[in-house]
């Protein structure tokens, strides 16, 4: 009896149509286009400016180009899963409310948050429940609205983020295909260094929070840095060491979008040469959630059934990890 495992099947992406450039922000904050490019990569990123529009907003539309471009309908779907640090609003799922609009009437969903790893976390947790056998087709949707917890008097953050959603489908395989193996890690150690104070449990919304911009997020980028080279280099070269793959048997390394000396350093540290790296940095940002599914989603057609690829994030908390998956099809 062949094993099952969990495969994509299909891809889909929302990028919001506003571009906030190097050269706008220059007039926003002390900075400036070479300083920005020089030290993360990105040119530019998206914005949603639509009125009273939330992370769903952009996830809907991901999963609705998913669903067109698989051909299937929303009531075939088990499981809607919404990779997300920014949900519409606190207690009520986005993901409920996602699959509801979408039509997915026979799914269940919730929301999964672990910082810029949720939807590497949301790739494991879909793949579970395929491998089980009680599904057969669950959606994973990574979408932020990033722009909504950013301070843009602050250059340290407003010059790294952007918005935007991305969506992938699993489904069993019986070709061997799909997810093959994880490296999955956390550090309570991180929470001070990426973080928002207030909003929370520990310290509610009040006025003071309000004037004190304490709900927006803070970071303390040479530290953050630091542990992400070093933890997203090191899990994706140990789950090729473990998979005994070489760098000539990885076709391709999807890398949280979060800085380009991050994501060249975990490809150095993997042998790889710079055209297997995929890279859309310089016109998103960092997208947290959306980051992987958007990268699928822009380069899907130069992925081949079988290709070896490799995902890499690292996020708040701090959270990291690696997933070793096989490519199910051509486009």
């Amino acid at each position: 009896m062949k094993k099952t495992t969990a495969a994509i099947t299909a891809v889909g992406g929302y990028v919001p149509d506003f571009v906030l450039s190097n050269k706008v922000l220059e007039t926003m904050v002390d900075t400036n286009d070479e300083w920005i490019t020089t030290r993360t990569g990105i040119k530019e990123r998206r914005i949603l400016k639509e009125e009273n529009a939330g992370t769903s907003f952009m996830a809907i539309r991901a999963a609705e180009d998913l669903l067109k471009k698989r051909g299937i309908d929303a009531s075939e779907i088990d499981f809607v899963l919404v990779a997300t640090a920014t949900p519409d609003m606190p207690v009520a799922s986005t993901a409920a409310y996602v699959a509801s609009e979408i039509g997915a009437v026979n799914a269940f969903a919730y929301d999964l948050q672990a910082a810029c790893s949720s939807f590497l976390y949301g790739m494991s947790t879909a793949a579970s429940y395929i491998e089980s056998g009680r599904y057969k087709k669950v959606l994973v949707i990574g979408a932020d609205k990033m722009s909504s917890i950013i301070d843009y008097t602050d250059r340290t953050t407003c010059i790294i983020f952007g918005d935007g959603a991305g969506a992938v489908l699993f489904e069993p395989n019986e070709e061997g295909l799909g997810l093959q193996d994880e490296y999955l890690r956390s550090d309570g150690i991180g929470r001070q260094f990426l973080k928002i104070d207030a909003g929370g449990s520990i310290l509610p919304a009040s006025e003071e929070t309000v004037k004190n911009k304490q709900h927006y997020v803070f970071q303390d980028g040479k530290s953050v840095f630091k542990f992400a080279v070093s933890n997203m280099a090191d899990v994706s070269a140990l789950i090729m060491e473990r998979n005994n793959l070489t760098k000539d048997d990885v076709q391709w390394l999807a890398p949280h979008q979060a800085n380009k000396r991050i994501i060249d350093a975990t490809a150095n540290r993997m042998g790889l040469e710079a055209e297997k790296v995929l890279i859309n940095i310089d016109r998103y940002g960092n997208t947290t959630s959306a980051t992987l599914p958007l990268l699928l989603y822009d380069f899907e057609k130069q992925l081949k059934k079988g290709d070896n690829i490799i995902f890499a994030a690292f996020g708040g908390g701090f959270t990291w990890g690696a997933i070793y998956l096989k490519w199910a099809y051509n486009s």
